[in-house]
């Protein structure tokens, strides 16, 4: 039979007790927060779309906020930790067509197997708040605040041109269509578009604040609110309107109207109305307009565009300009019109270049431009910048910015601030989402359905082509709220980033039967403190979600939270070995069920926790997973042998003073890296601390105290991110209760560390350098000598002194020094700038405390001399913060 010492060579078995230790934290209910919490730290993870099956982007994803979570319950703190499912959407209706199964029973059986997944990484969430947006007691709320907004004007029911996806059969929100190609951000598949009834919320009356509001997101990203400000698109310019004879005023919207003497043709898109009226009696037009609508993208460029035969009046200069339709300008930014100035505009001066049409120069650069306007040729390429007119008439000599504030009122324009932010098409073609609570009369039109009616639950799911809703006929047909008369149901559902538009929000009270969130509860609970999630998510849902914020406090559902979020991070994907983007068709995934069985979930989460900080990528390494589990286990065997008394023990003095500090100075600095969300650097600090602890036992007798105090601060210090084995080893070192709930270890520096941590590492580089250079193979004797009082003074008053020289020999202290200060000055003065050291006692105590280190290292008798007790020579040779060395072999 083994015995308890050969239990403690083999370490700690993950299998047995991970899942013992996450046992013992649901029955104690640790993670679980009491609804009378005061303003807990509500840290949240973008919650998972139900796929059934985790990958290492989830584990990366939630291991940081679970890792969090657990250092602020650590502290002390009250922690919302809570985890739901973003379980509607067109996925769930091909899995089940594939696997002739329905949404629902694939999508719950997909839930059960995620929350195992979960539960065998310890996360720590409150179960007790899970949310399931597939459950109609969620998506009821969907459709009671979609008749809110729309009681508040902001839904729209309107024909419109829209991305339809041919695939998945189903209309997509600018925001779902990615990249040049234009594909659907689900299938990849090229998108049509087509010309459909759908309902909108409103999104653009709160444009301008979403656009403000980010400069005061300073928890966020840089990069998100720049990508939020682009999509928002807000531009200040104005609106001038200019005649087109037979067809009246058209208005354009410009930001450059400073530039409209050069204006030298005007240009509608294929789908303004004027252009569709000069067609009637255009076959050219015509035909041009009915190409430029059925072509795909790319198969137009800037210079494509036809000639009218029709010309617009300029009024500034009161000439005619030829009118193109041209497909780079957009029906649905600005006015769908706008008058050209090639000149100063590259998409202009391409297209005139390819028409042959006339190229007018009305900005040339200010004096302090740096640009000589001789330079400047704009028959060849537009120049783009403000500057000051020309060949402007009267305004000749204006700067730009002057000329369009004049230009507003001389040309009866309208200064205007636009935006490229368009309204949210919120309705789709498919089963598998929240059903629009809306109800067609043919006499009363579209009608509510009453609250009392809530949830409008889906039907029974039949597979078919299209819209399943719009073949379940019983489902559909219902008696009118109104009239009473015969009526239909509306048969699309909802956008499912409606469902996570305020989901953040139903955590918070996610039983209550009478309100989608308790009010006074969020107002207390809310903002999140800590979201975490990818960046493909910076434009769609986090703008979406902040949206949603701001409507509920201005419906009185919210009492001053008008933003969802106070701290955002992205995390960074997980890379193959090779490098790529994990990824089946790829083949270098890696399975966190094959690895957690393997290694555990303590050596996942601490490989993935310690490879990067949460934004960056970074490539999964087999040796990583592998140094993870190898420190674990000797974390553990050295907290084991010490509990059972196998380590030496005894009071050593100087070297027990020196891992004290140590021990303090960690603490410190890992405390920092988590509030600052760095996890690796706080790893990394344990890590030494816990190889200091190791050495320390290997050199002498540890005092007890010191050594335990070392273990016990590794262990809370990694509890975070290795909860089961901190617990393992909490237990073998006796402590009370379990380690998620014990204290967070005493976080301050000793006083003067980075000074006194700078001068060991300097100090034993030194030494090294100097065993190299000379070649001494066997050191036998290494004394050290600080630099005398003086040689700090000098320091001081150099570090303080514009002049340095003059100010050492005007000090009274230092004149019996003579031309030993002066040179010294001269010497600080040559290298323009003097760092701060510890005082002379200070810097002997220090290096008395680390001479264990550099004996450790050369097997040599190491000794610290003051000024005053080193010989002349040695003394001479010191300075502050590099003590003189000298070494006998």
């Amino acid at each position: 039979m083994a015995t308890e010492h050969d239990q403690r060579e083999r370490g700690f078995d993950h299998t047995e007790i991970e899942p013992a230790w996450q046992d013992e934290w649901d029955e104690a209910d640790v993670f679980r927060i009491p609804d009378d919490a005061e303003d807990p730290a509500y840290v949240l993870a973008m919650f998972p779309y139900t796929s059934g099956n985790l990958h290492m982007g989830h584990v990366r994803n939630y291991t940081i906020t679970d890792a969090y979570a657990r250092f602020e319950r650590l502290r002390g703190e009250d922690v919302l930790h809570p985890m739901g499912w973003d379980s509607f959407g067109l996925p769930a209706e091909n899995a089940a067509e594939e696997r002739d199964t329905n949404p629902r029973d694939w999508t719950m059986d997909c839930i059960d197997s995620m929350t195992e997944q979960f539960k065998s990484m310890g996360f720590g969430y409150d179960w007790e708040r899970e949310i399931t947006t597939c459950d109609p007691d969620y998506y009821r709320w969907n459709q009671w605040l979609f008749k809110r907004f729309r009681e508040e004007g902001l839904v729209e029911r309107q024909a419109s041109e829209l991305n339809w996806c041919p695939s998945c059969e189903t209309v997509l929100a600018d925001e779902q269509v990615e990249g040049e190609d234009e594909v659907c951000w689900r299938c990849e598949t090229p998108i049509d578009t087509r010309e459909m009834d759908q309902w909108f919320l409103t999104i653009t009356d709160y444009a301008e604040e979403l656009f403000e509001a980010l400069d005061e997101l300073d928890g966020w990203p840089n990069n998100v609110r720049e990508m939020q400000r682009n999509w928002i698109g807000k531009q200040e310019g104005a609106s001038v309107a200019f005649e087109i004879p037979g067809y009246g005023e058209v208005d354009i919207f410009t930001t450059r109207l400073d530039t409209i003497y050069g204006a030298t043709y005007f240009s509608l898109a294929p789908g303004h109305p004027v252009a569709r009226e000069i067609a009637d009696d255009n076959d050219e037009v015509a035909e041009y307009i009915e190409m430029a609508e059925a072509a795909e993208e790319d198969d137009l460029d800037v210079t494509s565009g036809v000639f009218t035969g029709e010309y617009a009046i300029n009024p500034a200069t009161g000439e005619e300009i030829p009118v193109y339709v041209a497909d780079y300008v957009l029906t649905d930014i600005g006015t769908g019109a706008l008058y050209a100035v090639p000149a100063h505009d590259d998409r202009d001066h391409e297209f005139a270049t390819a028409h042959d049409i006339p190229i007018q120069q009305v900005v040339e650069p200010t004096e302090d431009a740096g640009v000589d306007p001789e330079d400047i040729d704009v028959q060849e390429a537009a120049y783009t910048e403000d500057g000051v007119l020309v060949n402007s008439g009267e305004f000749d000599g204006l700067t730009s910015e002057e000329a369009r504030e004049r230009f507003v009122e001389e040309f009866d324009g309208e200064a205007r601030t636009e935006y490229n932010l368009r309204d949210w098409g919120i309705s789709r073609q498919r089963y598998w989402g929240t059903p629009i609570p809306m109800i067609h009369c043919d006499d009363c039109g579209y009608v509510e359905v009453p609250d009392e009616d809530l949830p409008v639950e889906l039907p029974e799911f039949v597979q078919t082509t299209g819209n399943p809703l719009d073949a379940a006929e019983e489902w559909k047909s219902v008696d009118c709220p109104d009239c009473g008369g015969p009526a239909h149901r509306e048969t699309d559902t909802m956008d499912t980033f409606v469902d996570s538009s305020w989901y953040f929000l139903r955590f918070l009270s996610p039983d209550l039967d009478d309100a989608p969130f308790d009010t006074e509860r969020a107002d207390d609970w809310m903002p999140v403190d800590q979201y975490v999630g990818g960046i493909e998510h910076a434009v769609m849902h986090l703008l979406y979600a902040r949206f949603f914020t701001k409507v509920l406090d201005d419906v009185d559902l919210l009492d001053g939270v008008r933003e969802p979020f106070e701290n955002l991070t992205n995390q960074g994907m997980v890379l193959g070995e090779d490098g790529n983007k994990m990824s089946k068709s790829g083949d270098n995934g890696v399975s966190p069920a094959r690895i957690v069985e393997e290694y555990g979930a303590d050596t996942a989460r601490l490989f993935i926790m310690e490879a990067a900080q949460p934004e960056k990528e970074f490539a999964w390494s087999a040796e990583g997973v592998q140094s993870a589990s190898d420190f674990l286990q000797s974390l553990y065997t050295v907290a084991s042998e010490y509990a059972a008394g196998d380590v030496s023990t005894g009071d050593d003095g100087t070297i027990a003073e020196y891992v004290d500090r140590e021990i303090a100075a960690t603490a410190a600095k890992a405390t920092e890296e988590y509030e600052d969300f760095r996890f690796n650097h706080a790893l990394q600090a344990v890590r030494e601390l816990v190889s200091l602890l190791r050495r320390y036992r290997d050199v002498t007798a540890v005092d007890p105290d010191t050594f335990e105090d070392g273990l016990v601060t590794a262990t809370k210090l990694l509890a975070p991110v290795a909860p089961h084995v901190g617990e393992e080893i909490w237990e073998e070192l006796g402590g009370e209760g379990l380690l998620a709930e014990a204290g967070w270890p005493e976080s301050e520096a000793p006083t003067d560390y980075d000074l006194e941590r700078r001068l060991i590492e300097d100090t034993r580089e030194d030494v090294r350098d100097i065993v190299e250079t000379v070649g001494i193979e066997d050191p036998d004797a290494i004394t050290l000598g600080v630099a005398p009082a003086w040689k700090h003074t000098v320091a001081d008053v150099a570090r303080d002194a514009d002049n340095v020289v003059p100010a050492v020999m005007q000090n009274e202290n230092l004149q019996q020094y003579g031309e030993d200060a002066a040179d010294f000055a001269k010497e600080l003065a040559g290298r323009g700038h003097v760092e701060e050291f510890l005082a002379p006692q200070s810097e002997q105590a220090a290096l008395e405390r680390a001479a264990w280190l550099i004996e450790g290292e050369f097997d040599a008798d190491v000794t610290v001399r003051s000024a005053a007790d080193a010989p002349d020579d040695l003394a001479g040779n010191a300075e502050p913060g590099r003590p003189a060395i000298d070494i006998a072999e």
